[in-house]
């Protein structure tokens, strides 16, 4: 079950693709998107993260986004780095963070392919799970609650 929207968005710290820190209490006052995708160098995670990187689809000058999945930090570099991403990468190798936001897959030892928006003040401000995990994400609902929030 994913986390509500609404609660405190619980606070964690994992490691980018260049092994830094990354934590998500260091982003308040800004809007933190996290997308979570099964994999690094598969089809539809590939295509998101790269259309993220070249279209504006949820740019903000206060807008922090980042990628989540279980892949080491390694390939995480590799994949940004051939892939010519531009936002951070994180790894969640065990999964932990994900059990924390509810968005681990059942089927899978991947995560769903979702998206949580972090407001300004810490909390769940719009949480997306994309019911068939091959399927590229709803942009559309995503820009909505980023504008929402100003």
């Amino acid at each position: 079950m994913p986390i509500d929207v609404g609660v405190a968005a619980p606070d964690f710290t994992l490691k980018t693709q260049d092994e830094k820190e990354w934590k998500l209490s260091a982003h308040k006052g800004k809007k933190v998107v996290l997308l979570w995708y099964p994999l690094d160098w598969s089809p539809t995670c590939e295509k998101e993260n790269c259309k993220i990187s070249a279209e504006p689809v949820l740019a903000g000058a206060d807008t922090v986004v980042v990628g989540i999945s279980r892949d080491s930090t390694w390939s995480h570099k590799a994949w940004k780095s051939s892939k010519k991403i531009t936002h951070d990468l994180l790894a969640d190798p065990l999964l932990d963070v994900t059990a924390k936001f509810g968005l681990v897959h059942p089927a899978k030892f991947i995560s769903h392919r979702a998206t949580v928006i972090v407001d300004q003040q810490g909390k769940v401000a719009y949480v997306g799970v994309q019911e068939k995990t091959g399927d590229e994400r709803d942009w559309g609902p995503i820009q909505a609650a980023l504008k929402r929030l100003g």
